[in-house]
């Protein structure tokens, strides 16, 4: 079981027989009363938000979750397929499911894929990825000074503020958290 005070960002509950992983938190000791934590919690099998207020002391279950890293393989019309490099098992993910990791997913990219009672319900992606750059404005010569930014379409079709010297075929690390452009990666 875990209470309140266990509470970190990715753990995975089990409420209302249902899974859930915390996405953020925070506990709040007010003047007067009972302590008490505000939580953003993401259902696994849905996908949805849901914000609450638990009391301080709370119990939840520990969740049938197992989590397994698999590669990522291609998109069809059916959804995602994925595939575990030890025993070579295939596993399919519909759009719902996979949410806005599709946003980072690259062809053998390596990720955590969740599985509830056996049947695949989330992904985890790693904290950064690198992307190539499909389209952007050209860069220009003495624009590195300006501190400026474009937007760039990355290959998976998200799209990024850059600076202004970054061009199309630049390989780019993105932050999966923020979707956030980090830095330009030298790929030699």
């Amino acid at each position: 079981m875990y209470e309140t005070g266990d509470f970190k960002k990715g753990l995975k509950i089990l409420m209302d027989n249902e899974p859930f992983v915390i996405v953020d938190f925070q506990h709040v000791k007010p003047g007067k009363g009972n302590q008490f934590t505000r939580t953003k919690l993401r259902n696994l099998l849905t996908g949805q938000n849901r914000e609450m207020t638990i009391k301080s002391g709370e119990k939840f279950g520990v969740p049938n979750v197992l989590v397994k890293e698999m590669s990522y393989l291609y998109k069809d019309d059916t959804g995602y397929t994925f595939m575990d490099q030890t025993d070579y098992e295939q596993v399919l993910m519909d759009t719902n499911k996979v949410g806005d990791a599709a946003n980072f997913l690259t062809e053998n990219l390596k990720v955590m894929v969740v599985f509830f009672n056996e049947r695949p319900v989330s992904i985890d992606v790693p904290r950064a990825v690198h992307l190539k750059v499909e389209q952007t404005d050209p860069g220009m010569k003495g624009d590195r000074v300006t501190g400026g930014t474009k937007p760039a379409t990355m290959e998976t079709g998200l799209v990024v503020n850059v600076p202004l010297h970054i061009n199309i075929g630049d390989t780019l690390r993105i932050d999966t958290d923020s979707g956030e452009y980090v830095e330009r990666v030298n790929m030699k």
